[in-house]
């Protein structure tokens, strides 16, 4: 589903932000991708969106180049920043049309997936209030309402967790289990060590700007936490 090669990011200021990264996501993977900050988490994500261009490797989506089908690979993805930005003068609702719109998410669907998922983030009473009025747990619930309405292959998340509240970060949870289930992938950056250990199956640990643990979750932590593996790394 998401597979990285040889990659590398020199920034124009000639910082490394990522180099010799090699990761390879499945159907089915919930993929950790753990490092302390500045380390080249972003840095990679952000070029697997598109977000950011990349001069050496390679990435592809789904079987395709993300340098050479940027838009098809757009509609594969669900990605989900580490900064919840929308537009603020739109309501809940108008947000989320306009993100079905782009998408092509048609009626009967789009309002039965919205419906879905904003009942189960617990937004369906605020969907017509201004975004400008939410806190930054609704942002995020929002963006998370946005993306799993387009039904996307693979779902890239940075920090999906911040700013969510328990009972929002449990829906979260059961919510990635069962697009997994479903034959999706995932593949998020979080430093939150003990969900990661719990909820993964793979995980890769890059520290300055290198990968030096990667595999599947037992493999990487043995008989240790993930925790305890990440801090003898650090």
């Amino acid at each position: 589903m998401l597979s990285i090669k040889n990659f590398k990011k020199v920034y124009p200021n000639g910082k490394i932000g990522a180099q010799d990264v090699n990761i390879d996501v499945i159907a089915g993977d919930i993929y950790a991708f753990i490092g302390p900050n500045g380390s080249g988490k972003t840095t990679t994500i952000k070029s697997v969106v598109g977000a950011l261009n990349f001069e050496h490797g390679e990435i592809h989506v789904d079987g395709l180049c993300v340098k050479s089908n940027p838009i098809e690979c757009k509609k594969i993805i669900g990605y989900i920043p580490d900064q919840p930005d929308v537009y603020n003068t739109l309501t809940g609702m108008q947000y989320l049309n306009f993100v079905c719109s782009i998408y092509g998410v048609k009626e009967p669907k789009k309002s039965e997936l919205i419906k879905k998922y904003a009942q189960r983030f617990n937004i369906e009473n605020d969907l017509g209030t201004p975004i400008s009025a939410y806190s930054h747990g609704m942002r995020q619930k929002i963006i998370l309402t946005s993306v799993l309405v387009r039904e996307p292959k693979l779902l890239i998340l940075d920090e999906p967790f911040v700013g969510l509240d328990p009972k929002a970060s449990f829906t979260l949870k059961e919510i990635m289990k069962e697009f997994t289930k479903n034959g999706g992938a995932i593949f998020y950056s979080t430093h939150v060590l003990d969900v990661a250990e719990k909820l993964c199956n793979k995980v890769a640990i890059i520290k300055e700007s290198r990968i030096i643990a990667n595999g599947t979750m037992e493999e990487v932590k043995k008989n240790n936490s993930l925790e305890e593996v990440f801090l003898s790394l650090e």
